[in-house]
């Protein structure tokens, strides 16, 4: 039997260190902290995880200073909202969430967030700390999955590690953080020429293309440790009336082919999703902590 790489529960395991880091710096920090989500338009899915995240920070004791900010604005309206965040002392953390308007310069305003109250370690200077080895906010997506085999004791030193995506929100980071563990990383891609032969040469698979079902069992080979990252709502199944108002979730990865077939796998839901929500509750904690002078007592929990 395959073992199921449970995200909901270490997610638990992990807000719970985080409460109580929380909780025991209150006295001398004077305020607990603060997260601000910005939230541009109306992405129904953008919508889904800004709720989850509010939630998260309600449930560990995070201030959250979520803006729902209107689809035609400005770069240069948007760039003046961050810039007065970064200023604001309550504040620790600052998420940018993507996908943005296309009208709007991505970079530019991953660039305009202070590298210190980065919560998404998405700008450049995070970046590069990762490359380098230092310490530094974490993208939280990649993150998440190296917590999740760290807690499953799956050892990456010297495998083979492929992951199938090449953004800089997962993909780039992922590899790099792989790296670090001393596996020998590919990145394929949508340009990549005879996908199949080279997963099937991975020990550890992550696979972040954000397309449905693109990994089946001839794409995998016998005991690998398989990362799912994507996930994807399917229409309802049109034959099946009672299943008519229905969505089903899946990831990039076809779970139902390939279970018997690995070691271990993340499932989907309930696998990376809880856990990329819960590395941006770590990175403001642990930004809080160094804002307020308090002993960094989470920083073990970013790689």
């Amino acid at each position: 039997m395959p073992k199921i790489l449970d995200g909901k529960k270490l997610a638990q395991e992990i807000e719970l260190i985080l409460q109580q880091a929380i909780e025991s710096g209150l006295e001398v920090a004077k305020r607990p902290p603060g997260l601000a989500v910005l939230r541009v338009g109306n992405d129904p899915a953008s919508g889904v995880y800004v709720n989850f995240k509010e939630k998260a920070c309600d449930r560990i004791g995070v201030r959250s200073f979520a803006k729902h900010l209107k689809e035609d604005i400005s770069l240069e309206e948007l760039t003046e909202t961050i810039k007065s965040l970064n200023q604001e002392k309550n504040i620790d953390g600052i998420l940018l969430q993507l996908p943005l308007p296309s009208h709007l310069d991505e970079d530019a305003l991953l660039s305009s967030i202070d590298p210190d109250k980065d919560a998404d370690g998405l700008h450049p200077l995070n970046l590069g700390r990762l490359i380098k080895g230092e310490k530094g906010p974490r993208s939280c997506t990649p993150a998440g999955v190296m917590s999740l085999l760290e807690r499953n004791q799956i050892k990456i030193e010297g495998k083979r590690a492929v992951v199938v995506g090449r953004s800089i929100l997962v993909g780039k980071p992922m590899a790099l953080m792989l790296e670090a563990a001393n596996a020998t990383v590919t990145i394929a891609h949508s340009r990549t020429k005879d996908l199949p032969s080279l997963t099937r040469e991975a020990d550890v698979l992550v696979v972040a293309a954000g397309k449905p079902y693109l990994i089946g069992k001839n794409d995998v080979s016998e005991n690998c440790v398989v990362i799912d990252v994507g996930i994807h709502r399917l229409p309802p199944d049109q034959e099946n009336m009672k299943e008519l108002k229905k969505t089903k979730l899946c990831g990039d990865v076809k779970i139902f082919e390939i279970e018997d077939k690995v070691a271990a796998y993340s499932p989907v839901p309930g696998g990376v999703g809880p856990m990329t929500v819960t590395m941006l509750l770590a990175n403001t904690v642990d930004r809080w902590q160094k804002h307020c002078g308090l002993p960094l007592t989470i920083s073990h929990l970013l790689p």
